[in-house]
């Protein structure tokens, strides 16, 4: 027949203290892992909103370029048309037409200003859209590393 120790009344105690211990940390894991997935939603949750801000600022990067593009072809309708304006300069017959053709000509050069500064705008928009995608793209690394 097996025999039963008898424990003192200190083992006992110091037992039920390690017991208690084990336990208490049984239940912290417990409330972690119930946790844990509200944790990980959140976090999806997060990359998916970094992902929306990536698309949008792509989109505008975009816009922004084409807005570019019809500048530069803005640009070159007035180039076109200054040179014939030009040549039309040397076919006047009097002043008020000399005049009617300077004016045209002014206006074609500031419209090619205005287009210079419209791109040069744009180009620091973009700028500015490229530093905050690389920001997007960071934080949307760090989110999917600390998911992982």
């Amino acid at each position: 027949m097996a025999t039963v120790k008898e424990y003192s009344v200190e083992e006992k105690l110091s037992s039920l203290v390690r017991l208690q211990k084990i336990e208490s940390k049984m239940d912290e894991i417990r409330i972690l892992k119930g946790e844990l997935p509200m944790e990980v939603a959140d976090l999806e949750d997060e990359i998916q909103g970094l992902h929306a801000r990536q698309l949008r600022i792509e989109e505008e990067i975009n816009g922004i370029t084409d807005f570019i593009e019809q500048k530069k072809n803005a640009i070159k309708d007035a180039q076109e048309l200054i040179n014939k304006y030009e040549k039309q300069s040397e076919n006047v017959k009097n002043n008020r037409e000399f005049e009617a053709i300077n004016k045209e000509m002014e206006m074609q050069q500031l419209e090619v200003k205005l287009c210079e500064k419209h791109i040069k705008d744009a180009n620091e928009e973009i700028a500015e859209k490229a530093v905050a995608l690389e920001r997007a793209k960071k934080a949307i690394a760090n989110k999917e590393g600390v998911l992982l």
